[in-house]
């Protein structure tokens, strides 16, 4: 392990990039689009990989950098916060491996099929998340952490945090369930194209207007509730920032709130460009809908 002084540069030089990086590519990703899901590439290549299996691989090494990094507490030389969910850090902690049982390995084993995927999008998602990991378990066992946590059970804005967590955590299992239906029904029925060897192409996934739920508002809930989820996990983890000037928010953003903001300015993108994709392959899509915050967008 290094000592504090190293984890603490690594830790602000972490804070820095998830600052800084995911405004800067946000507007790059309204004009490009992420070579996985529905914007695979359809002709084959080497640099095509597996959907599902780079999607395990990926997700998997954030709950794996967490636990490491928050069982060896790399900003403290004092005692390690109890592992018991009696205490708000190891709570907050359960509830971060709760979402990646669920989106590492529950979800992807439950899915039919998914689109192959660019290396290059799995290989991104490695870097953001051995560092969104190392972060939020540093943050987590640090002394600032412990000190804000201190009395959290007794805080409203603390239970309501987690209340929005788990309302945002059911959302999401809710709306990808129709997602997943649409596809197992598809292939019972055969829809789902094979692989056409002869022209060298990528299968295709079988796509249908999804309904029911927050769909009959939003093209994309899962993002939304995504974003409740983890918009709650910081209510509860940290106290929100400072906006008086970029110094300042740069010093009192901490990693839940950084990984909330990042989750919504690298999301809101592709769902933008998902949300035009449906409207185009499918005529009769509502127009009604909009594309992943209720009413406004």
């Amino acid at each position: 392990m290094p000592t504090v002084e190293q984890a603490q540069l690594w830790y602000n030089t972490g804070k820095t990039w998830f600052t800084i990086m995911p405004p800067l590519i946000c507007p790059l990703t309204f004009i490009i689009d992420a070579p996985f899901g529905r914007f695979t590439p359809s002709q084959n290549s080497i640099l095509l990989v597996d959907g599902i299996k780079s999607w395990m691989f990926m997700e998997l090494v954030s709950p794996l950098m967490f636990s490491y990094t928050y069982l060896n507490a790399p900003l403290t030389t004092s005692p390690h916060p109890p592992l018991t969910l009696s205490h708000p850090s190891s709570l907050l902690s359960a509830l971060f491996l709760t979402h990646y049982l669920n989106r590492a390995i529950i979800s992807p084993l439950r899915t039919p099929s998914r689109s192959k995927s660019h290396v290059s999008v799995a290989l991104s998602a490695v870097f953001f998340n051995v560092v969104n990991g190392f972060l939020l378990g540093a943050y987590l066992s640090s002394p600032s952490a412990q000190a804000f946590l201190a009395g959290a059970f007794a805080r409203p804005s603390f239970w309501a945090g987690i209340g929005l967590w788990a309302a945002g955590l059911v959302g999401n299992i809710v709306h990808d369930e129709v997602l997943l239906n649409i596809r197992r029904t598809a292939k019972a029925k055969g829809k789902a194209k094979a692989d056409d060897d002869s022209r060298g192409k990528n299968k295709q996934e079988h796509y249908a207007v999804p309904h029911g739920y927050l769909y009959s508002l939003i093209s994309y809930p899962n993002y939304f509730c995504e974003w409740c989820e983890w918009f709650g996990f910081a209510l509860a983890a940290a106290p929100p920032p400072s906006f008086a000037s970029f110094g300042v928010l740069l010093a009192t953003l901490s990693p839940p709130y950084l990984f909330f903001l990042s989750e919504v300015l690298l999301m809101l993108p592709r769902a933008y460009k998902g949300h035009r994709w449906y409207h185009k392959r499918f005529p009769d899509y509502p127009r009604d809908r909009k594309a992943v915050i209720p009413f406004l967008f």
